[in-house]
């Protein structure tokens, strides 16, 4: 008698199916008695003032013109705040001393205030809780690995996706973030990792990047919800110093739950910038409940935007999957996954599981090891490349769908 592959074992063993509800908060609904999406921010919101990383270099130039000042100090403050990661007049010894605190004063209005730094025990990553100029409050985390410096970023203040199982989603949008509010958690995570802040080291033999080199789209709020500011940011970081940081367009990684009119925007953008879909369930049963979006564009709609940003950019798409004990991680659910991936062609997707980081108040919880291994050894063996992913950050509540942004 020959053995059966557990895996494929696994495809007919019978499982429980937990059902999505929010646990420990209230989901909104709309009168359709669907959970209710928000798009747009508050009306009447105040947006921050108006910060030198929110322009190019001409139109700071220009508007140091319209003050009165000299063009030329556009690109000298450019330097201190792209290169230095410094807004501090007594810092800027080229500018004269007489106008320092004029020209901080119009291109560098506070943005984020530090309130709060968690580090791990091996601090080799960081949550920061900032408070904006209006007092909303948003996080971002810091990550070291061999050779590499990897920061969360977050691109709106709550989120208006209302997926149940997410900490971000439970207070709501309250509004989108600015370029500049985007841009100045890199600079100032950029500012820690030069004091000293941020411990860790790399594999023997590799060098320890000194600076941020990879973006994560992955913090509080819905990346293509605020596509313009977004993408305003996302050039400001690959344009070159003193423009912007002068980072590398492939080490940015901007990551959706499904907006697919905005995934097919970002294929005609030419940057290439890697993109992730969150999808986190294969079939619109589960995920019409799991990720609201669904129930305006389906599963299959989403892949498709995917497959279509693979096709233009010729860039490989990852697909992020929170592996959910017995809601999302049955091994069917992974064959489904494969065949759809596959119908669409081989070499154009990369699968990321990642263990479910519960949140407070929540009783869902990860899929067993067994399980997860079970989903993977599935997806691989149909063809799928697939890498279960680090759960960086867990401790501090720093992990994917943890932020909150709690004093």
């Amino acid at each position: 008698m020959t053995s059966q592959n557990p895996s494929k074992a696994g495809l007919n063993r019978p499982r429980p199916q937990v059902r999505p509800t929010a646990e420990g908060w209230k989901q909104p609904m709309g009168p359709d008695g669907r959970p209710q999406l928000q798009f747009a921010q508050k009306p009447r919101v105040s947006q921050p003032p108006v910060h030198l990383a929110d322009l190019t270099l001409a139109e700071r130039q220009e508007k140091l013109k319209e003050m009165g000042l000299q063009g030329f100090r556009a690109k000298q403050l450019s330097v201190h705040y792209f290169q230095h990661f410094t807004t501090d007049p007594e810092k800027m010894t080229d500018l004269p001393a007489a106008q320092r605190e004029q020209l901080v004063e119009a291109m560098f209005p506070t943005l984020l205030t530090e309130v709060k730094r968690l580090i791990t025990d091996n601090g080799d990553t960081i949550k920061f809780l900032w408070r904006l100029f209006d007092g909303s409050l948003v996080e971002s985390v810091l990550m070291r690995y061999p050779g590499r410096v990897t920061l969360c970023v977050s691109s709106q203040c709550g989120c208006g996706m209302n997926c149940p199982f997410c900490a971000t989603g439970q207070n709501g949008l309250t509004r989108n973030m600015s370029a500049a509010e985007i841009l100045d958690q890199i600079v100032q995570a950029n500012r820690v990792i030069a004091e000293g802040g941020l411990k860790g080291s790399g594999r023997e033999g590799v060098h320890d990047a000194e600076r941020v080199t990879n973006i994560v789209f992955m913090g509080m709020g819905e990346p293509l919800a605020n596509y313009k500011r977004v993408m305003s940011a996302v050039h400001r970081m690959i344009d070159e110093a003193p423009e912007g940081l002068g980072m590398s367009a492939r080490g940015i990684t901007v990551s959706t739950v499904g907006l697919v009119p905005a995934i097919n925007k970002l294929a005609e953008e030419n940057i290439p910038i890697t993109f992730a879909l969150s999808l986190h369930a294969p079939d619109d049963e589960l995920r019409d409940d799991l990720i609201p979006v669904n129930s305006r564009w389906k599963a299959d709609e989403a892949i498709d935007a995917a497959y279509n940003y693979y096709k233009k950019t010729g860039r490989r798409v990852s697909i992020e999957y929170a592996l959910i004990k017995d809601m999302n991680d049955h091994p069917w659910r992974a064959a489904l996954l494969a065949k759809k991936l596959n119908a669409r062609g081989r070499g154009w997707v990369h699968v990321n599981p990642i263990p479910l980081n519960p949140t407070p108040g929540s009783i869902w919880t990860s899929s067993e090891p067994e399980v997860m291994q079970e989903f993977l050894d599935v997806l691989n063996d149909a063809g799928v490349p697939t890498t279960l992913r680090d759960t960086r950050g867990k401790e501090i509540d720093g992990a994917c769908g943890q932020l909150a942004a709690a004093e």
